[in-house]
C-alpha cells in the first residue's frame, strides 16, 4: 500500500488510476443509495455484522463501488470476528491509498480507493500471515464479483478483465 498511488497512472497490474473526470464522478455518485454515499464520500461506517459481503465465501473480486477498481481478492479474504469483512493483502499494492487518520481521538490508517479515493475502511497490523494485516472495508464499499465474470468498467476504461 503507498501514499503517493495517485501519483501514478497505471497500477503495477495494468489498471488505469486516473481519477474519474469531474463529469463521471457526478454519475457514479448518482448511482449510489444514501448508505453508499455516506461510507464512500463521508467516511462513515456500516454497523458491524450487518453487511451484505461479511458472509460471502465465494471465489472472486472485491472491487470499488463506486469506480470498479478491483480491491481484494476472494482467496485474502479471512473470517476476523470485528463484523466487517476482512483481507490480510489488497488485490495490488497500487489500488489501496493508506491515509492516516486522528478522527474520534484515535490514531488509525485509513483505506481509500487508489483511483476515485473513495472511503473504504482502515488497515490494522493484527491481521493473519502472511502480511499480519487485517484491513477491515465496509461491505457497502465493495461490489463483488464471482470469479469468471467480467470486472465492472463504469468509467470505459477496458479494465473488464475477468475476475
Amino acid at each position: 500500500m503507498t501514499a503517493n498511488t495517485a501519483q501514478k497512472s497505471r497500477s503495477s497490474s495494468g489498471f488505469d488510476l486516473s481519477p474519474p473526470s469531474p463529469e463521471q464522478r457526478t454519475r457514479l455518485e448518482a448511482s449510489l443509495t444514501q448508505e453508499e454515499r455516506d461510507v464512500l464520500l463521508h467516511h462513515g461506517t456500516e454497523a458491524p455484522f450487518c453487511g451484505g459481503l461479511l458472509a460471502n465465501k465465494e471465489d472472486g473480486v472485491y472491487c470499488c463501488r463506486l469506480c470498479g477498481l478491483p480491491l481484494f481478492k476472494a482467496v485474502t479474504k479471512f473470517e476476523s470476528g470485528t463484523g466487517w469483512p476482512s483481507f490480510y493483502a489488497p488485490f495490488d499494492e497500487d489500488h489501496v491509498r493508506a491515509i492516516k487518520d486522528t478522527s474520534y481521538g484515535m490514531v488509525r490508517i485509513e483505506t481509500r480507493c487508489a483511483r476515485c479515493d473513495s472511503h473504504q475502511g482502515h488497515v490494522f497490523p493484527d491481521g493473519p500471515r502472511p502480511t499480519g494485516l487485517r484491513y477491515c472495508i465496509n461491505s457497502v464499499s465493495l461490489q463483488f464479483v464471482r470469479a469468471g465474470d467480467p470486472l465492472p468498467d463504469p468509467l470505459g476504461r477496458g479494465d473488464r478483465l475477468a475476475a
